[in-house]
């Protein structure tokens, strides 16, 4: 693709969608706009866009596409073994109440596995702020109802919190209503939309990825600053954050960095042995 019709492509993908794509690495994504094309049964990007115009569904389409919503209950459960014995206790030894953003939230099964553990550690008694934000508005209208989620997507789940947490009808599973009322959902652009901030833990995993290193590096640095001193930003399995020194950061485990103890970010440029959890490994 040519570097004309690329930003033909990202200014009505921006104006029709609101997604901007300037920020992703652009070989990665001319790659997956192509194979969108030629799965539309469109030869030109402008029959393309003249045709979806008015067409919503079709528009959300390309939106869903775009922003790669792929994850699962407890995903990676070897990082929430850590979280659950070693990062999450010492938050909850400090502090009564927790803020806590999952940024990038899909379909909700991240924050709703975060709030099923601290529910499981510090008792249904204590509230929490967890704050889940996406850009697809679809994936959010999909948490907020609280699924519907099929049997696979619980796979990961021990029974018990199956049981607990989750309402079954016509072999479909529903997040109970209580648990829905301890996260708030909210639309949220990482690239153009202001941050929170005090926030104790930050959860943003295999989100970044697609992004270029210049934008990877301010929204580190940016969730350095949203983080209270102390506080903890857990990233994807194979995400390294660059120069975290230089933003405040010190590595305290595999994906998980914790703030420094000072207010001051300065402005420049092993997991434990995992074991079961409520009755089975996650």
């Amino acid at each position: 693709m040519e570097n004309l019709e690329y930003n033909f492509v990202k200014k009505n993908i921006l104006a029709l969608t609101g997604v901007d794509l300037s920020g992703y690495k652009s070989q990665q994504m001319q790659r997956r706009l192509q194979t969108y094309l030629q799965r539309s049964n469109h030869s030109t990007w402008q029959s393309f866009f003249a045709a979806i115009r008015r067409d919503s569904t079709a528009v959300n389409k390309l939106r869903d596409y775009l922003t790669i919503n792929v994850s699962s209950f407890f995903r990676d459960s070897e990082k929430f073994d850590y979280l659950r014995d070693n990062i999450l206790p010492d938050l909850l030894n400090n502090r009564q109440t927790l803020r806590i953003w999952s940024a990038g939230c899909s379909r909700g099964y991240e924050p709703y596995s975060l709030a099923m553990m601290l529910a499981e550690l510090s008792g249904s008694h204590r509230q929490h702020y967890i704050l889940a934000t996406d850009i697809d508005h679809s994936a959010l209208a999909w948490s907020q109802a609280g699924g519907p989620y099929t049997a696979d997507e619980l796979a990961n789940m021990p029974v018990a919190l199956q049981k607990r947490y989750f309402n079954l009808r016509n072999d479909r599973y529903y997040v109970t209503e209580s648990l829905r009322g301890r996260i708030t959902f909210r639309h949220h652009n990482l690239l153009a939309d202001p941050f929170e901030q005090n926030f104790d833990l930050i959860v943003c995993r295999n989100v970044v990825i697609y992004f270029t290193t210049e934008v990877k590096d301010e929204l580190y640095h940016r969730f350095s600053g949203a983080l209270r001193p102390g506080g903890v930003l857990f990233v994807g399995g194979t995400e390294i954050v660059p120069k975290a020194a230089e933003i405040g950061l010190k590595t305290v485990g595999i994906s998980f960095y914790r703030r420094g103890g000072t207010s001051e970010i300065p402005h420049t440029g092993g997991l434990s042995r995992p074991r079961a959890f409520g009755g089975r490994q996650i």
